[in-house]
C-alpha cells in the first residue's frame, strides 16, 4: 500500500522538480516572468542614479544649472573631464591610490591571517583576553582614533609620507575575527596529519590552512581593497603634499578650489569609481563566489 502511494506521488510530481528541492518560484512561465520583471525593475532603480551622473558629467555647467527634471538639458560635451584633468594631477593620484590600496590590502591580509590563525590554534597565556580586546575594538568608531593617530604621526615625523597613510589602515579587527571563525571550522585532523609527516607550524599554515581558506581570504582582500581605495578622511588629514594625495582626496581639492560645479562633481565621482568598476568587471566571478561562499557581504 505504501509503495503504491509512493509511486502515485512520484508520478504526480512535475517533471522539472527534483526530489527534496525547495519550490521557490513554482513551475511554468508566469513565475519566471514575474521574477525577471522584478529583477529588471530593481536593476533599473540601481542604475538610474549612475546613468544620471554620467549624463550630468557630459554636459556643460550652464546646461546642468538650467531648471528642469530632465537629466539631459543640452548637447553632450567632455568639458568637465577636460577641466579636471587639466587642473589636477590625476595620473599621480591614481597611482597613489593603487599603491596605497594594494599595500594596505597585502599587509592587512598577512597580519590578519596570522593573527586569526594564532587565535584559532594557539594555546598561549592570555589568548582569550586578547581575543576579547580584538572583538571589542570592532565597536570603536574610526573617527575616535583620528586625533591619537595624527599625534603619533607627528611624534614619529611621518606626516606627508606613504607610511602615515598606510600603517593606520592595516589594523582590521573585524577581518581578524571573521578569519578566526573560518579557521575554527577547518578540521584539525588535516593539520595533525601534516605534523606527523614532519611539517612545521608555519608549513601547516601555508600548505593546509591557507589553501582551504582561499574563498574567505579573497573576500577579505576584496573588501579591504575597496575600503582603502574609498578612504577619504584619513588620507585627507595626514597628507598636504599634492604628490602624495589619493584620487578621492585630490579630486576633492580640485572641486573645492573652484567652487561647487555639478558637472565636474559628477565627473570626479565617476573618475574615482572607474578603477573599482574595472576591477569588478575583471574579477566579478571571483568576487561573487567569495561573497556567496563566505557570507561576508553583510559584515
Amino acid at each position: 500500500m505504501s509503495a503504491t502511494a509512493t509511486t502515485v506521488r512520484a508520478r504526480r510530481r512535475p517533471p522539472n522538480e527534483t526530489v527534496g528541492s525547495p519550490l521557490l518560484l513554482g513551475h511554468g512561465r508566469l513565475p519566471r516572468v514575474l521574477a525577471g520583471t522584478a529583477l529588471a525593475v530593481l536593476a533599473a532603480l540601481w542604475l538610474l542614479p549612475f546613468l544620471w551622473a554620467i549624463a550630468t558629467s557630459l554636459q556643460s555647467e550652464q546646461d546642468v544649472a538650467t531648471p528642469g527634471l530632465s537629466p539631459i538639458k543640452g548637447a553632450f560635451t567632455t568639458q568637465a573631464y577636460e577641466q579636471i584633468l587639466e587642473r589636477g594631477n590625476v595620473p599621480v593620484w591614481a597611482f597613489n591610490s593603487f599603491l596605497i590600496a594594494g599595500l594596505v590590502t597585502l599587509i592587512t591580509v598577512v597580519v590578519s591571517t596570522l593573527a586569526a590563525y594564532g587565535f584559532s590554534r594557539g594555546t598561549f597565556r592570555g589568548r582569550r583576553a586578547l581575543l576579547a580586546v580584538t572583538v571589542a575594538a570592532i565597536l570603536i568608531p574610526p573617527q575616535l582614533l583620528v586625533v591619537p593617530l595624527f599625534e603619533q604621526m607627528l611624534l614619529f615625523n611621518m606626516v606627508d609620507t606613504y607610511a602615515a597613510v598606510i600603517l593606520p589602515q592595516v589594523v582590521a579587527p573585524m577581518m581578524v575575527f571573521i578569519l578566526k571563525r573560518f579557521f575554527d571550522g577547518i578540521p584539525r585532523e588535516l593539520e595533525e596529519a601534516a605534523r606527523i609527516d614532519g611539517a612545521s607550524e608555519f608549513r601547516v599554515f601555508l600548505s593546509i590552512v591557507l589553501p582551504l581558506s582561499r574563498p574567505i581570504v579573497s573576500a577579505v582582500a576584496i573588501f579591504v581593497f575597496i575600503g582603502a581605495w574609498n578612504n577619504f578622511m584619513w588620507p585627507f588629514i595626514v597628507t598636504n603634499d599634492p604628490d602624495l594625495m589619493t584620487l578621492p582626496v585630490g579630486l576633492a581639492t580640485v572641486k573645492d578650489a573652484y567652487g561647487v560645479q555639478y558637472a565636474q562633481s559628477m565627473a570626479s565621482a565617476l573618475l574615482a569609481a572607474l578603477p573599482l568598476i574595472v576591477v569588478f568587471l575583471l574579477f566579478q566571478r571571483r568576487i561573487v563566489n567569495s561573497v556567496a561562499t563566505t557570507g561576508l557581504g553583510g559584515s
